[in-house]
């Protein structure tokens, strides 16, 4: 009885406005949280030198980011349900962005792991808040691919970053910082700015938009209270049950074994590179952005095909087994021949970031309402936890091998692994993929 309501004018019409006007904020929002969490990978040789850090300390301080935000991700979120997305995402913008900004003055180990754990505290809770708030906006059949245009920001966020970095570290000496400062300053002041900014320019839900006219109010709002009246008769939760729902909990498991091979590669790409030559900070950071632009280019596409066919684990695990066979493949040729290495490193970012989005889509797929925001947090704070154990563990290796080929090889096994189970596992249950995707076409 719905395809007639997903397949309308005035619903279509409805979801165009809500895209143009929705989703370009959100990205840029969202490609600066990545930027701000991920530049310490650019400003890792300069800072690393000046205040003495180890590859083990870089890792562990790289990661700390993640114990913070994992550790507040839940309680924020249920604020987030609480005042609504729109105030919850400007709260969380203007600390983080003065949080990011203090990265400049950190003086040693200590004020390292302090800073980053803050900024972690500071950050919890945006992404699933972001999730949570295209459930308000978006019926089912099209969040992997909304979700696709989302996380277009974190392959854009590398590839613009790092020749943008590596520009803003060549400041080094003006008025009297170092380039890693500089970068650091720079970078985080459009959060604080966006912070205030962002009330005035998001809406919370259609029936509040003045942009849509009654009808695509009421037409779209029809088509998401479909979903959720589909989930609900699936064995809606509350809250707290949602919090320790079984399937919550697995998706939870699988989303860290992605995030393991996002933020591994993230934080150690620059030094990755580095192994494959001697090159100038720009022209490292031209160099970086190659395997993010060629992720940029199937991410979309990738997360229609997966909205398309209904079959989203088979995606995520495809995804997932050319991720780990990149990292493979690049640890082997990595100091032997730069050229295949850098291409088999583009392979493996094509994977991790085309599964973002059919990942993801499928827990929030579970509930709806106060369940939906506490599983999305729940599945995104567990998640987390693989970028504090990925930069770690990649750290560890690199100093007892003195190469990061081991930590490479680590990525891929992980990735493969968390491929497998995904398939096994949500290839097999429709709720989280099939079902409600698949009656709306």
């Amino acid at each position: 009885m719905s395809q007639p309501l997903q397949g309308s004018e005035v619903l279509e019409r409805a979801l165009s406005k809500v895209r143009w006007r929705i989703l370009p904020l959100i990205a840029l929002l969202y490609f600066i949280a990545y930027l701000d969490r991920s530049n310490v990978s650019f400003a890792k040789e300069q800072m690393s030198a000046d205040l003495n850090l180890s590859a083990t300390v870089f890792g562990l301080g790289a990661g700390f980011f993640f114990i913070g935000y994992t550790l507040f991700e839940i309680p924020s979120n249920a604020g987030m349900y609480r005042f609504g997305a729109r105030k919850w995402i400007a709260r969380i913008l203007i600390p983080w962005g003065f949080l990011a900004m203090a990265m400049a003055i950190i003086t040693g180990t200590k004020s390292f792991y302090a800073v980053r754990f803050l900024l972690g505290v500071a950050e919890a809770g945006f992404f699933p808040a972001v999730i949570f708030y295209f459930t308000l906006w978006f019926p089912v059949r099209q969040r992997a691919a909304i979700l696709g245009i989302f996380v277009l920001a974190q392959p854009i966020a590398n590839m613009l970053g790092a020749p943008l970095s590596g520009l803003i570290l060549g400041m080094h000496g003006i008025a009297g910082l170092d380039g890693w400062q500089w970068l650091y300053l720079i970078e985080g002041l459009p959060a604080v700015i966006l912070g205030f900014l962002a009330p005035v320019l998001l809406t919370d839900r259609p029936a509040e938009a003045t942009w849509l006219s009654e009808e695509e109010k009421c037409t779209l709002q029809r088509a998401i209270d479909q979903d959720n009246a589909a989930i609900t008769r699936s064995g809606d939760k509350t809250f707290l049950q949602a919090l320790t729902d079984r399937r919550a909990l697995v998706y939870s498991l699988l989303n860290f074994g992605m995030v393991m091979g996002i933020y591994g590669l993230g934080f150690w790409l620059p030094s990755v590179v580095s192994e494959m030559g001697h090159y100038s900070d720009l022209t490292l950071g031209l160099i970086v952005a190659m395997p993010y632009l060629a992720a940029s280019c199937f991410i979309i596409w990738w997360s229609r095909r997966a909205d398309r066919t209904g079959k989203r684990a088979l995606h995520v695990a495809m995804s997932l087994f050319l991720a780990a066979l990149g990292l493979l493949g690049a640890g082997y040729t990595l100091s032997l021949t730069p050229v295949l290495a850098l291409i088999l490193l583009s392979l493996a970012a094509v994977g991790i970031f085309t599964a973002i989005g059919p990942m993801l889509s499928m827990p929030a797929s579970l509930f709806s309402g106060a369940a939906a925001a506490a599983s999305i947090g729940v599945v995104n704070a567990i998640g987390n936890i693989g970028g504090f154990v990925s930069p770690f563990a990649v750290g560890y290796l690199t100093d007892i091998t003195g190469s990061t080929r081991a930590g490479l090889w680590f990525l891929a096994a992980a990735l493969a692994l968390t491929g497998l189970v995904t398939l096994l596992y949500a290839g097999r249950r429709p709720e989280g993929n099939t079902s409600l995707a698949t009656r709306s076409h």
